[in-house]
């Protein structure tokens, strides 16, 4: 099954020993939230590979083991939004209207 999100960006959270391929050496940052391209869902397992363009560019199906939320803006096209700090547990993004930089406000 395949699905294409309309906004959905995603931080790097990689696992130590989580599924291949491993983002960080694949060409992501943690300082980075990438648009979520798409979906894929194969049948034969319960995790998802999400469709996501890395700092060089190449296409790549990351799964979402290694992947958190950071917000969501149907309205930005941006491929990736560079974070100002590393997002830490559940981060609050203020008003990025044209999702070039990103502030975060931590919660209490």
């Amino acid at each position: 099954m395949l699905w294409l999100e309309q906004g959905l960006y995603l931080r790097i959270e990689e696992l130590a020993h989580g599924p291949r391929p491993l983002p960080l050496s694949s060409g992501f940052t943690p300082q980075t939230a990438y648009r979520a391209l798409g979906c894929f869902n194969p049948s034969e397992t319960s995790d998802a590979y999400y469709i996501l363009s890395n700092d060089r560019d190449e296409i790549w199906f990351i799964c979402n083991r290694h992947l958190r939320t950071v917000f969501l803006d149907a309205s930005n096209t941006a491929f990736r939004v560079k974070m100002q700090e590393p997002a830490e547990s559940l981060p609050v993004p203020s008003a990025a209207p044209e999702g070039h930089n990103i502030s975060f406000e931590r919660s209490v």
